[in-house]
């Protein structure tokens, strides 16, 4: 007679969830050339085997591995991510006033090569020269016909203007139009003078960037006009996710500020997507308590922060398996059409 196990049947093995890192940068070689040929700022110039970037006070190391294609894809394998939007670093086309838009071509040719000789491991965002809309308009065109571009980074403050002024608000009604995300990013502080006392720039600096951008596009009114926007704010949404009931007190209860918007601030925030690049567990559980799964993308900010730091946070929270992989990549695949 035949014998039955009782040992239950053993299950598949899990497929390991898609990686896409949607915030993840490459100082290139070609740029930082033109930056060393200058003679205004922002430049770059090497002293004593170090390379550095200048702008104002503003003065930052470039170590190699921060231009190195090679070492990017070996954290990726590393930290088993599969597939990177890369975007340049600051400084934008728009500190480079009439090279600007040479700039901007500059860089996307050289993030489309790079696409070009990696297509299954890299995408790329673009940065228009913003000081000058025909430019910045006809780079956006002739972006959209370059292998591997997947959207726009737009940083928070253009060469000192907040990216939701007047001028800029084009690029939100195109981005709409085109179904393109738009990418929040951090630019040269305009509080780095409050920050820069105990190198605060990185810690707090940028966070403020985030937050009071993002606070300010919510306030213009730009998401009531552009309400199918795919907007995209890095690092969690700076502090905003965390002071937004102050914002709904201020505007809907003691009624000051806008008195337009169609929405409580806090619900416009809930819509946005929101990059998980904090190495904090608790503040990344507020943010799914606060919002849902299906609003966060991973992103590793490298070369400033090294992958497993922000993967490890992520899964010390013990999700479910479906949730961790749309936040790992599945929502990157959707809304970057990856």
């Amino acid at each position: 007679m035949p014998t039955h196990s009782l040992e239950p049947p053993a299950e598949p093995p899990r497929r390991r969830p898609f990686v896409v890192d949607c915030q993840t940068h490459l100082f290139l070689p070609e740029v930082l050339d033109a930056m060393r040929r200058r003679t205004t700022e922002p430049l770059v110039f090497d002293r004593d085997g170090t390379t550095f970037l200048k702008m104002g006070d503003w003065l930052r190391k470039v170590p190699p591995h921060y231009a190195s294609v090679a070492d990017k894809l070996a954290m990726m394998d590393s930290s088993g991510i599969d597939h990177a939007l890369l975007s340049t670093n600051d400084p934008g086309p728009e500190w480079f006033a009439g090279d600007g838009p040479r700039i901007a071509a500059t860089i996307h040719d050289a993030l489309t090569a790079l696409a070009a000789r990696h297509p299954t491991r890299f995408s790329w965002l673009a940065t228009l020269p913003l000081q000058d809309e025909a430019a910045a308009r006809a780079e956006l065109d002739r972006c959209r016909s370059l292998p591997g571009f997947r959207g726009i980074l737009l940083y928070t403050n253009l060469a000192g203007a907040w990216c939701d002024e007047a001028p800029f608000h084009w690029l939100f009604a195109q981005a709409e139009q085109l179904g393109l995300p738009l990418v929040l990013h951090p630019a040269k502080p305009l509080t780095t003078a409050a920050v820069s006392g105990y190198e605060l720039t990185g810690t707090l600096g940028n966070m403020f960037e985030d937050t009071i951008a993002l606070a300010r596009i919510i306030a213009s009114g730009l998401l009531d006009r552009h309400p199918d926007l795919k907007l995209v704010c890095p690092h969690l949404g700076g502090a905003l996710p965390y002071l937004c009931g102050r914002m709904d007190h201020q505007l809907g209860v003691l009624k000051r500020g806008p008195q337009h918007l169609a929405k409580k601030p806090s619900a416009y925030l809930r819509g946005i997507f929101m990059d998980i690049v904090s190495p904090l567990p608790e503040a990344l559980r507020f943010a799914l308590d606060f919002t849902t799964a299906d609003k966060l993308l991973f992103a590793s900010d490298h070369p400033w922060v090294e992958a497993p730091e922000i993967l490890g946070t992520l899964r010390q929270l013990g999700l479910p398996a479906d949730t961790e992989a749309k936040i790992l990549g599945g929502n990157a695949q959707r809304l970057f059409g990856l």
